[in-house]
């Protein structure tokens, strides 16, 4: 018992040390001291890097993936894993195109009708999750599985664009709406993107959502302890189908953004982008040293993803390259999270 005393003395002095409160206050601002040191270090090496054009493909660059990761973010917080938000920005990349070039929508009938599909999508994960209870891992990977298959069966595995020739012979000739293609080409005062301007609204309808209101507050506690949720009056059934719903919804909305971008239907447009979204999310655990699911350190998290791998195409680094240092960097961010946080917890 005494030795139990002494150990909670001595911890407790340590706290009280100004050394204790540096390393602190330094494992708050690292992310930032990171993201920084990558800023003068591309600068200095490709002096094109720090103009303004370039940052604003970064963030227009980075705008998708930040999008996904409020989605995943959001999931996580009611304690669960969105892994099919990938596959989900994909086949709404299918579904937009295959709108215009086959079914000869508008912009105004396409857009409505992509976001239904996000949103059904997340009901079906809520589905499977809360009523028939499997595990969010398992559902969500076996619905990232069903939808990769699916959007590819409509065109035989092509990508959509005018003159595609569908199974049955015939030739897709509609064309995709000029209002449509705004949304993810289009540049506020020919400087600002529009798509950044969509990620700036939708983390900060996000932020406003998860740190402001009752809503917000509930999603974390059933993340936190789900019974103590329940018996304290929570619908925690009716929150996960909330976040599910947000997570497949915003996912949607990422493929809106790059079927507009790109011009057509790409068989291979999402091949990264749930990777890339968690690892915006899981960096966004160690922004000012959260250690939990946050909007901002998922945005914060986005950039440093995307600023680092803009820098490294530019200096010519190999894409696989890329892969390893955009592992180590998540790597790094959970031990600093997780690892070296505990110790002076």
């Amino acid at each position: 018992m005494s030795t139990v005393l002494e150990t909670s003395r001595t911890v407790t002095r340590a706290r009280g040390t100004p050394s204790f409160h540096v390393i602190g206050a330094a494992r708050r601002v690292a992310v930032f001291i990171l993201l920084g040191a990558l800023l003068l270090a591309f600068s200095l090496a490709e002096p094109a890097f720090h103009g303004v054009p370039n940052l604003m493909s970064i963030l227009q660059a980075v705008s998708v993936v930040a999008i996904l990761g409020v989605g995943v973010t959001i999931s996580i917080a009611v304690g669960g894993f969105d892994l099919s938000v990938g596959a989900t920005a994909a086949s709404s990349v299918m579904a937009a195109s295959y709108a215009m070039v086959v079914w000869h929508f508008s912009a105004a009938e396409t857009v409505p009708l992509v976001l239904a599909f996000g949103l059904l999508v997340g009901l079906f994960n809520a589905f499977l999750i809360v009523k028939l209870g499997v595990p969010d891992l398992l559902a969500t990977l076996a619905v990232n599985f069903l939808l990769t298959g699916l959007q590819l069966i409509p065109t035989a595995g092509r990508s959509i664009a005018t003159g595609l020739i569908l199974p049955d012979g015939t030739s897709a000739n509609g064309t995709f709406d000029p209002a449509f293609l705004a949304i993810g080409r289009l540049r506020l005062g020919d400087i600002v993107p529009l798509p950044v301007v969509l990620m700036v609204a939708v983390a900060l309808a996000a932020f406003v959502l998860t740190e402001r209101t009752r809503i917000g507050r509930l999603l974390f506690a059933v993340g936190g302890n789900e019974i103590a949720a329940r018996l304290a009056g929570a619908n925690t059934a009716q929150l996960k189908v909330i976040a599910y719903g947000l997570s497949a919804t915003l996912a949607s909305l990422g493929g809106i953004i790059v079927a507009a971008r790109v011009g057509r239907g790409d068989v291979s447009s999402g091949a990264s982008l749930l990777l890339d979204s968690v690892a915006a999310s899981l960096i966004g655990y160690a922004v000012l040293n959260a250690r939990r699911p946050n909007v901002f350190g998922t945005i914060v998290g986005a950039v440093f993803v995307g600023v680092l791998l803009n820098g490294l195409t530019m200096l010519n680094v190999p894409y696989y390259t890329q892969d390893f240092v955009k592992g180590a960097v998540l790597v790094g961010a959970l031990a600093l999270t997780y690892g070296f946080g505990r110790r002076s917890a």
